[in-house]
């Protein structure tokens, strides 16, 4: 789905961004800020800060702690998007052209953003690179939105740069965060430390790399060989030996729940749900970006983690 095809595509998103950039005759951030989704048009602050993220899941969290002083807009919105391989549009030169905060995700994930940001140069825009922010580099795990230790320094590194752009609004960005932090994710933490608390330890399966941020932040034992989830997520071809021993790890039962990517399922991974649930383990699934596009953060992940806790009960009777 993705390596067969990247190296093509990295070159012609580089060309094109090139290209659109003179298109889009380096729009100013006065002349785009309408073009954000966020609340903030008219609220009256004392700076109204345009941000786009390369990817809506940092989007929604984005747009959250910047309350009524960010517009925000996200360029992969669409689930069926693959963040990978996406080419840019000439649309996308003019909304990072107007954006004084731009967030990408980096570690390899989004390859095209750099090329896309270094086509428009504006003076005085940030750039928050999440990978970057963790100390992560590329071939590191890339999926660190389903890290809850990841979103929690992301989540300040989001609320660091509000201040630096607006500091006459600090507080209110201080507030935001706190109250983003202790009541939106509240019940988002809360499903995290009930899972670890009552199935910690409990073996599962899984499709690809994505799901490991998220087995660790749950204390669950991914059983699933490594070089198997990274090579679906990377849309290389996983090898015999690995596919066998998952398939030996489903007919045996040694995995109690299969959770996988419906947004990546390839014909190997279609092959375990199915044997998965012809031994009735339970599966489960998430998603590369918010489903549906217009969830929040923490409504797409409260969705999956009660599908994954359901998964664990009916597996284990807890």
């Amino acid at each position: 789905m993705r390596v067969a095809v990247r190296m093509y595509r990295l070159a012609a998103a580089a060309g094109a961004a090139a290209a659109v950039a003179l298109a889009a005759g380096c729009s100013t951030a006065a002349g785009t800020a309408a073009a954000g989704t966020g609340t903030g048009a008219g609220s009256g602050s004392s700076r109204h800060i345009v941000v786009v993220a390369a990817e809506n899941f940092w989007g929604s969290i984005a747009r959250q702690l910047g309350g009524t002083h960010v517009s925000e807009t996200s360029i992969i919105a669409n689930p069926n998007t693959d963040p990978h391989d996406y080419e840019p549009a000439a649309g996308d030169a003019r909304t990072i052209a107007g954006a004084q905060l731009v967030i990408v995700n980096g570690i390899g994930y989004d390859p095209w953003a750099p090329k896309l940001l270094a086509a428009n140069p504006v003076a005085g825009r940030r750039t928050l690179t999440v990978g970057d922010s963790l100390g992560l580099k590329e071939g590191d795990n890339p999926h660190q939105w389903y890290s809850a230790a990841s979103v929690r320094q992301v989540i300040a590194a989001i609320t660091a740069d509000y201040k630096q752009l607006d500091p006459a609004d600090a507080a209110y960005f201080s507030q935001q965060q706190t109250t983003f932090e202790t009541r939106t994710l509240a019940r988002y933490n809360q499903l995290i430390t009930q899972i670890r608390a009552r199935y910690g330890g409990t073996p599962v399966g899984a499709s690809e790399s994505i799901v490991s941020p998220l087995a660790d932040a749950l204390g669950l034992k991914m059983l699933t060989p490594y070089s198997f989830l990274r090579a679906i997520s990377e849309g290389s071809e996983p090898t015999a030996q690995d596919k066998a021993a998952i398939d030996a790890q489903i007919r045996n039962k040694q995995i109690k729940i299969y959770v996988y990517n419906s947004q990546n399922a390839t014909p190997d991974v279609t092959a375990q749900v199915k044997e998965a649930e012809a031994e009735h383990i339970p599966v489960t699934t998430v998603t590369e970006t918010l489903a549906p596009a217009n969830a929040t953060f923490q409504q797409w992940q409260v969705t999956e983690l009660q599908g994954i806790e359901n998964a664990l009960h009916q597996a284990t009777g807890k």
